[in-house]
């Protein structure tokens, strides 16, 4: 499936890069180099039971705010080059069922290098993204049950993360973007996050 996802990105930009010419001239004075820059966001993420932890806690889904800091490189007006810390905050919940009652966290946290391709529609630019993100991931589970052991798990690792956004350049150096964002970790059934950006363009 990672591979098909990272194809798929590829063929997309392809034309993107090839017709960079024709719509070279549409930002003379701000069209690569280095941009900084940071952002807000939800991450959302879900676990559909997990080995090791009470048979009552069946499924962990909750969110929390998230942010990010990034420096990149314009190459062109559509290829980048980036490289972020985004820390995906710490989403908890508390576990109440018949059986047994507790708390639930999950804290995530790595650095993120990926390349962006942009397509400029006039003031618009629509963007794709896809990386690889190593990450720190500690899940933990307590629960009020003195027959069933609290659950705490430290992983670390790296996995593919891709998104598409929707962004607008303002006083020809401020780059404000809306986007979504999909990791694929290998212990969590689904995790994504929506940013809102902004990066300054030197």
């Amino acid at each position: 499936m990672n591979r098909a996802i990272v194809a798929a990105t590829l063929l997309a930009l392809g034309p993107v890069a090839l017709s960079s010419g024709a719509a070279y001239a549409q930002s003379p004075d701000n069209d690569e180099g280095l941009y900084l820059g940071g952002g807000v966001g939800q991450f959302d993420i879900e676990i559909d039971g997990l080995d090791g932890v009470d048979e009552a806690i069946g499924r962990l889904d909750d969110s929390d705010t998230a942010w990010q800091a990034f420096v990149g490189w314009r190459i062109n007006p559509y290829i980048a080059l980036q490289a972020a810390y985004i820390d995906y905050g710490r989403p908890e919940d508390d576990i109440s069922t018949s059986g047994s009652s507790g708390n639930y966290r999950a804290e995530l946290s790595g650095f993120a290098p990926s390349i962006i391709g942009t397509l400029p529609l006039g003031p618009v630019e629509l963007s794709a993204k896809i990386g690889y993100y190593f990450y720190d991931l500690e899940i933990t589970a307590n629960i009020d049950d003195p027959l069933a052991p609290d659950f705490d798990s430290n992983d670390s690792g790296e996995d593919l993360m891709y998104g598409f956004g929707v962004g607008m350049t303002f006083f020809e150096r401020l780059h404000a973007k809306l986007e979504y964002e999909k990791i694929d970790l290998d212990r969590v059934d689904d995790s994504n996050a929506f940013w809102l950006t902004g990066a300054w363009r030197f």
